[in-house]
């Protein structure tokens, strides 16, 4: 299946993804489970903060929102490898949740650089 270009629907699908994840990493052991509640907390913060990017009372307010969501899919990254690499037998799960983090990355690099570059995007219109 082909994923989606939106990055919005990406991060509520990366979410989902990791909360089944965290679900078997948490019964494993306490400390895993610490570390699959950090996970989940960055994972689920990429689309909340994109949602308010969204809604964004400015284009400084609409930079700042994906610039969190940039730094929340890298800590998302970050817990992924950590967990992969404390409990060796779970990196094949944790590969392909950390190639889509990844590719969150890049395409948060992507929103943010076309945001500040372009002096007119992000802008709210107002009426006359």
């Amino acid at each position: 299946m082909e994923k989606s270009r939106n990055v919005r629907v990406r991060s509520f699908q990366f979410a989902i993804d990791v909360v089944a994840f965290a679900r078997v990493v948490g019964s494993r052991d306490p400390v895993l489970r610490r570390l699959a509640y950090q996970l989940v907390d960055a994972a689920g913060s990429v689309g909340a903060n994109l949602q308010e990017a969204a809604e964004g009372q400015s284009k400084r307010d609409l930079i700042a929102k994906n610039c969190i969501a940039l730094k929340e899919a890298r800590e998302s990254r970050f817990w992924l490898l950590l967990i992969a690499a404390a409990e060796t037998s779970l990196k094949d799960r944790v590969r392909p949740l950390a190639g889509e983090a990844g590719e969150l990355v890049a395409m948060l690099v992507a929103v943010v650089k076309t945001a500040r570059s372009n002096p007119g995007r992000g802008k709210k219109m107002t009426p006359n």
